[in-house]
C-alpha cells in the first residue's frame, strides 16, 4: 500500500513498497526520480511515453560509422552535459521532496495503547542436565559389570531428577508470581498516575526520540512535556522542486513565509508525535501541556541559551476521531488546542520567541528542565 502528495504545482511524491518516487512537472514532459531509475514520460491524450536518462546509447555498425565532424561533436557534447546537469538537478530534487515529505508525516506515527504487562512464563529445567548430574553421583564406585547395582543407581538417579525438577519448577513459578505482582503494582501506579512511575516510563519512552523531549511534571491526569527543536536552517530546505510554465525542472528559492509555515508544520509534528507517544504508554493521562523550545546556542557563561516558541495543551478525548492520515499538523493543533500560545511575526509569520515575563507559569516549567540533559 501507498499514498501520494501534492506537494506543489507540478510536483508530486509517491510512496509505495519500491521506494520514493518524485514527479516533477506537466504530463506532457515529465521527469522521474527516485525508486528506480531516473526518467522522461511524455503524452497527450490517453498514449504516454517514457524514456530512462543515462541509457546506453545505440551502436552503429563499424562499416557505416563516421568521424563526427566538429560541429557535430560539440553538439553532442553539450547534449550530454544537459542530460548530466538535468539528472543531477533531478537527484537534487529528490532529496528536497523527500525533506518536505518527512516534514508533512511527522505527526502520523502511531504508537501502540499500552496494556497490562504479563510476566513470562518460565523455561521448564533441563532434566537432561539434572540427570546426568544424578546419574554421575549415584553410580560413582560401581563397577561397569555391576548390572543389578547400576540399575538400582539409575532409578534412584531417575527419582532425585524428578524431585528436583519439581523444586526447580516450583522455584521458577514463585519468581514469575513474584514478578508479575512487581509488575502489576507498576502497572496500577501508572494507570493512577503516580509521578514517579509516570515519569519514569516517559523517560524510556522518549529516548529514542529525534527531537530530545522530557515529562517535566504530573499533577493529577495532567502531564507537562518539553520539546527541544532544532532551528529552520536545519530542518527546512532554502529551496523547493517545482516546474516552469514551459514545464522545466526547476528549484525556486521558497519564499520567507513558505518556509516559515513548513517549520510550523515540523514542530507541531513533533508536538503531536511526543503527546501521542505519552498518551499511549500512560493511559491514564487526560491532558498534556507542551513547551516547545529551540537551542539557541550558549551565552558567554557557556550555559545553553534557549527560547520559548509556542506553548499548547491538548486533551486527550479531541484527538479521538482526527483524520491523520490528511490532516496537517498545525491544522491539527488548531483545531484541538484547548490552551495555545505563539508570537507569529505580521509579515513572515516566522516564530518569535514568547515573552516569559508575561508568563510564569510556563516560565517556571522551562525552569525544571535539566538544559544539559536534555541536550545530550
Amino acid at each position: 500500500m501507498g499514498f501520494s502528495i501534492k506537494l506543489a504545482p507540478g510536483v508530486r511524491i509517491r510512496a509505495s513498497s519500491r521506494g520514493i518516487r518524485t514527479s516533477v512537472g506537466p504530463r506532457a514532459a515529465r521527469v522521474h526520480i527516485g525508486g528506480g531509475r531516473t526518467g522522461i514520460s511524455s503524452g497527450i491524450g490517453p498514449v504516454s511515453f517514457y524514456s530512462s536518462l543515462g541509457g546506453t546509447t545505440r551502436r552503429t555498425s563499424p562499416s557505416r560509422s563516421r568521424t563526427p565532424s566538429p560541429a557535430a561533436y560539440q553538439r553532442q557534447l553539450a547534449a550530454q552535459q544537459r542530460q548530466v546537469a538535468q539528472a543531477q538537478r533531478a537527484e537534487e530534487a529528490q532529496r528536497l521532496a523527500q525533506a518536505f515529505l518527512r516534514i508533512l508525516q511527522l505527526h502520523r506515527v502511531d504508537f501502540p495503547t499500552a496494556t497490562r504487562p504479563i510476566a513470562p512464563q518460565p523455561a521448564p529445567p533441563d532434566k537432561a542436565t539434572i540427570y546426568k548430574h544424578y546419574e554421575q553421583h549415584a553410580l560413582a564406585g560401581i563397577g561397569i559389570f555391576e548390572r543389578s547395582k547400576r540399575a538400582t543407581a539409575k532409578q534412584k538417579a531417575a527419582q532425585w531428577t524428578e524431585a528436583e525438577m519439581q523444586r526447580q519448577w516450583a522455584t521458577r513459578l514463585e519468581q514469575q508470581a513474584a514478578w508479575q505482582q512487581h509488575l502489576d503494582q507498576r502497572w496500577q501506579q501508572l494507570c493512577t498516575n503516580v509521578p514517579e512511575v509516570v515519569l519514569e516510563t516517559l523517560e524510556e519512552a522518549f529516548e529514542d526520540n529525534e527531537a530530545p523531549s522530557a515529562a517535566v511534571g504530573v499533577n493529577g491526569k495532567e502531564i507537562s512535556l518539553v520539546v527541544l527543536v532544532p532551528t529552520i536552517d536545519q530542518v527546512v530546505p532554502e529551496r523547493m522542486p517545482t516546474t516552469t510554465q514551459a514545464g522545466n525542472l526547476s528549484l525556486r528559492k521558497l519564499p520567507q513565509r513558505d518556509r516559515a509555515d513548513y517549520y510550523k508544520q515540523f514542530i507541531c509534528g513533533q508536538v503531536l508525535v511526543t503527546i501521542r507517544e505519552a498518551f499511549a504508554v500512560a493511559p491514564a493521562i487526560g491532558s498534556a501541556r507542551v513547551a516547545v523550545l529551540r537551542h539557541d546556542g550558549v551565552d558567554s557563561y557557556g550555559q545553553p541559551r534557549v527560547s520559548c516558541l509556542l506553548a499548547v495543551k491538548l486533551d486527550r478525548q479531541p484527538l479521538h476521531g482526527v483524520r491523520w492520515e490528511t490532516a496537517d499538523a498545525l491544522a491539527i493543533i488548531n483545531d484541538t488546542n484547548s490552551e495555545l500560545l505563539l508570537d507569529p511575526r505580521p509579515r513572515t509569520g516566522e516564530l518569535q520567541p514568547l515573552n516569559l515575563a508575561a508568563e510564569p507559569a510556563l516560565a517556571e516549567l522551562i525552569s525544571a528542565v535539566d538544559l544539559a540533559d536534555l541536550l545530550q
